[in-house]
């Protein structure tokens, strides 16, 4: 999905995120949601970064050696939106029911289980390093 505003097109890219460990993280996202490795670098006097895709979605990931841990309040949705900052990323899924008891028998780490908002499911996990991640099934008849 691309936008034009003011004769340029923008479209989403990727999503950046930092963790704490980034062989674990990559692991990690490979193993919950099926990631595929594209590039692992490491930039001089910066970090390591690395970047995985998902169809036509990418996320960046960041190490950082001695950053600060993620906040406690961080990794709570009802307190996380308490600071200001980017919350999370969102994942639009077909059955969340089904999606979430493959991530729970991969024992991925639940925020929220699922709920109902506004006619939508929805469910928020933990990455390995605490960063929220919201999953949401739309009614069959909606658009997202």
């Amino acid at each position: 999905m691309s936008q034009e505003l003011s004769n340029v097109t923008i479209q989403p890219l990727h999503q950046g995120i930092s963790v704490a460990n980034m062989d674990e993280s990559i692991a990690w996202y490979q193993k919950m949601f099926g990631y595929k490795l594209v590039s692992d670098m490491v930039i001089p006097h910066l970090a390591r970064i690395a970047f995985l895709e998902l169809g036509d979605w990418s996320i960046e990931l960041f190490y950082y050696e001695g950053a600060a841990p993620l906040p406690e309040d961080r990794r709570t949705p009802n307190l996380d939106i308490r600071t200001h900052g980017t919350k999370h990323v969102a994942y639009l899924v077909q059955d969340l029911d089904t999606l979430m008891a493959d991530l729970k028998s991969k024992e991925v780490d639940i925020a929220m289980d699922v709920f109902p908002m506004q006619g939508d499911k929805v469910a928020f996990i933990r990455d390995n390093t605490g960063n929220l991640i919201e999953l949401i099934q739309k009614p069959i008849d909606a658009k997202h």
